[in-house]
Formats: C-alpha cells, sequence, structure tokens
C-alpha cells in the first residue's frame, strides 16, 4: 500500500465505504424484517390468546344452556309448527337420547317443513299432512343462540350446540295417515343409527 497513488486510495477508500454502507443497509433491513416477523408473531399469539380466551368464555355462559321441548329456534327462517288439519294427516315422533339434546329438522322437497328443540330423554310429535319426508337429527350440548349455521335455504341462521355436535338422518320416507317414530341412541363408539349429515344438509 506504500506505493499506492492518492487517486487510487481516495478511490479504494470510497468503494471500502460504499460497501461498509451497502452492509449497513442491509443489515438494518433484515433487522426491519426480523422485528416485522416477530411482531407479526406476537400479535397472531395475542389474537389467538384472545379468541381461545372468547371461546372459554363462550364455553362457560352457554354449556348449560338448553332450551324447551317444542321450541322452534329457527322460526324466524322455517316458521312456527303448526298442526295438520287436512284430511289425511301423520306424525313422526322422536324419543331423544338420555345425554344429548337434539334439534330435529324435516325437510318436504328439499325446504325445511318442520323443526323443533327437543331436550335429552324426552319426546316430542310432529303433525304433518301425508307426503314424502326425510328427517335429519342435530346432536349437542350447551345452546349458543348467537352460533352462526351453515344453511342452503336461510341465509343468517343462528343459534346452535357447542359441544359434541353430530349430524344425522334419515331416508326419505312416504306417509299416509301413519306414525313414524324414531328412538335415538348414541353409541358407544360414537356413531348413530342414522345415516352422517351436515348443517348445510339439514337446514
Amino acid at each position: 500500500m506504500a506505493c499506492e497513488s492518492e487517486g487510487k486510495r481516495k478511490f479504494r477508500l470510497e468503494i471500502e465505504a460504499t460497501e461498509i454502507e451497502s452492509r449497513r443497509i442491509e443489515d438494518e433491513r433484515v433487522e426491519r424484517e426480523k422485528n416485522v416477523i416477530k411482531l407479526k408473531e406476537e400479535e397472531e399469539k395475542r389474537i389467538q390468546g384472545e379468541l381461545e380466551r372468547k371461546e372459554l368464555e363462550n364455553y362457560n355462559k352457554f354449556i348449560t344452556n338448553s332450551l324447551t321441548t317444542g321450541a322452534t329456534p329457527y322460526s324466524s327462517c322455517f316458521g312456527r309448527n303448526g298442526l295438520c288439519s287436512d284430511w289425511g294427516c301423520s306424525e313422526i315422533k322422536v324419543n331423544t337420547p338420555r345425554d344429548s339434546d337434539v334439534v330435529v329438522t324435516i325437510k318436504k322437497d328439499g325446504e325445511v317443513f318442520r323443526h323443533a328443540f327437543i331436550r335429552s330423554n324426552s319426546s316430542y310429535t310432529f303433525q304433518i299432512p301425508n307426503g314424502i319426508y326425510q328427517t335429519f337429527f342435530y346432536y349437542g350440548a350447551g345452546w349458543d343462540p348467537e352460533k352462526d349455521m351453515d344453511s342452503q335455504n336461510c341465509s343468517d341462521l343462528k343459534g346452535g350446540f357447542i359441544s359434541e355436535v353430530t349430524f344425522g338422518k334419515d331416508s326419505p320416507q312416504p306417509l299416509s295417515n301413519t306414525v313414524l317414530s324414531y328412538e335415538l341412541i348414541l353409541q358407544k363408539d360414537g356413531n348413530f343409527s342414522t345415516q352422517p349429515s351436515n348443517s348445510s344438509e339439514a337446514f
């Protein structure tokens, strides 16, 4: 370096200064990115914690909540249950299991024709005109009146169970001056005697 001219030395120092500045800028960029990632992770943890806290609060608030047998929680969408005044009438009777409340929906031509909340270890009888009907069963515990539910026929269906949720259904049944009875039993392996279903299909 003793033979380095003043011009070369100045140029070299400028290059080194530029490299140092570039490394400093890059280090600052990397540090900013790390801070952004850290803040995002902290925010995600905070939001997750808040959601878990609200879920726990919601669970504790509604886990013991139930409705009366025969209540129609979705009346704003599907109306209330009426009596059969036609010449030809049938009935659908549902007996619920000892350890689960059930919401029953009865569909005719793909739309909910009757529905009712039935408490555990209870029974309820629907009166309906003769026809072909399909019955759906929504099992669970802890009724949350503000829970959003998927539905094919109602855009703002609210109310649902928060625990031990299961859906079931029967095949469409032709009824003519008859009584169709369902004895709902929860099996130890978690299966039901009915076919599997879901919220969108049942409602």
